[in-house]
């Protein structure tokens, strides 16, 4: 089990404030890991800064130069959480044994490492971490919450409730979730559909003691639509559905029409007929933006664009290679 290579990746934008209680943290939790004997001295905190616009890139260099324990990666602008997630994993594939991502405000316990590499070691290559409660969100974000995960399973996207991006993939996880290819990102469907043997870890979230929540309620919403589109075609389905429902429905509107035409009451008949093609209209209206979301989705992965560009790395690599760095 000591030689267990563990490397943590945190994703980070805008996190200045709460940034150096972070690295405090996780330093001393690594450490005492490695006095254990529970991980290996080649371990490493990988923070990845998402284009963060204050200190945040400031802040990774300079812990990096202080302590080897620390590592950087810097996107060479914002390409979003799930992509910063991601490049770090994907950049400490080729020397981790087993990587562990947490967010940089640690409302994920850390103390529940220990557990992760428990099960890691009972032969688990995905460990998902669930939040116990909701109890340290408000109101809004509790309803939102539910009202996600609800809408997830109902729309056929394969997620496990209450879990976020607090994680444990093994090597071969690794080398698997590197084949995928998709520009659409949603890591929190795609990697339960990889199939590995997995196991839970529950653990209580804790208050943020700095900075404030970088996911606001736009980008919920886009991580809802990227993962509903990325892992489901139900929507395309209940469109069809509705459809013949709507058709079902005019077929008799218009029935009804000829028979008010034909007993003479035409006016009578106006409001329906308002109704109707009112209610066709928005129908057409919804169906053709849903049909829109799922073309712009297929014209983005036409392109193969890279899913992010790197603009610097910082890595002490193990003591007989010291004098170089990625």
């Amino acid at each position: 089990m000591k030689d267990t290579v563990l490397y943590l990746v945190v994703p980070c934008y805008n996190e200045e404030e709460a940034l150096e209680l972070s690295m405090t943290r996780l330093r001393d939790k690594m450490r005492r890991l490695m006095r254990e004997e529970k991980i290996s001295s080649k371990s490493r905190v990988l923070f990845v800064d998402d284009g963060s616009r204050d200190r945040t890139w400031e802040l990774i260099h300079t812990y990096t130069q202080q302590d080897e324990l620390f590592a950087g990666l810097r996107f060479s602008r914002n390409y979003g959480h799930q992509s910063a997630i991601l490049a770090g994993m994907m950049a400490a594939r080729s020397r981790a044994d087993a990587v562990v991502t947490i967010d940089a405000d640690l409302q994920q316990d850390i103390e529940a490492l220990d557990r992760f590499l428990e099960c890691y070691e009972n032969g688990s290559d995905i460990v998902y971490g669930i939040r116990n409660d909701r109890n340290t969100d408000g109101f809004f974000k509790k309803t939102t919450a539910g009202i996600f995960y609800k809408l997830m399973h109902l729309l056929g996207c394969k997620t496990i409730t209450n879990h976020a991006d607090y994680r444990l993939l093994s090597k071969k996880a690794l080398n698997a979730l590197s084949e995928f290819k998709e520009v659409n990102l949603f890591l929190r469907g795609l990697i339960p559909t990889m199939g590995f043997s997995s196991d839970v870890v529950y653990f209580d979230v804790k208050e943020r003691e700095a900075g404030q929540s970088k996911y606001t309620l736009r980008k919920m919403i886009t991580l809802a639509v990227d993962g509903i589109t990325s892992m489901s075609t139900r929507p395309l389905q209940i469109i069809t559905g509705i459809g013949f429902v709507t058709f079902l429905v005019s077929l008799l509107i218009f029935i009804s029409s000829i028979v008010d035409w034909i007993c003479g009451k035409v006016v009578a008949g106006w409001t329906t007929i308002v109704a109707s093609i009112c209610l066709i209209g928005g129908v057409m209206m919804i169906s053709q933006g849903i049909i829109g979301a799922y073309i712009g989705k297929i014209y983005l992965e036409s392109k193969e664009r890279p899913r992010y560009l790197v603009d610097a790395m910082i890595l002490h690599e193990e003591k007989e290679d010291r004098d170089g760095t990625d």
